[in-house]
């Protein structure tokens, strides 16, 4: 158990990806409307989700052209809430 929360712990242990998981909260978003709301090129946003969703942070639906992501793994909304909580302190 704390291997594996471990591992989301590092996978989620950069602003982008904290800010993507965000974004994610009940919605599925594009790559492009991911990279554009966190201000990053989308072949960078494209590596930090396929890393979070090789770690089964998220997982992927595609629609023709469309690839969504949504999160699978509550407790990255978890780890959120977390850090917030410590910041109001």
């Amino acid at each position: 158990v704390l291997d594996r929360a471990a591992s989301v712990l590092r996978v989620l242990a950069h602003p982008h990806r904290l800010k993507m998981v965000e974004l994610l909260a009940g919605k599925e978003l594009t790559v492009g409307e991911l990279a554009e709301a966190v201000g990053i090129a989308p072949a960078a946003c494209s590596q930090h989700l396929n890393l979070m969703r090789a770690h089964g942070v998220l997982d992927r639906t595609r629609n023709g052209k469309s690839t969504h992501y949504t999160v699978v793994n509550p407790n990255a909304f978890a780890v959120l809430d977390c850090i917030r909580k410590m910041d109001a302190c």
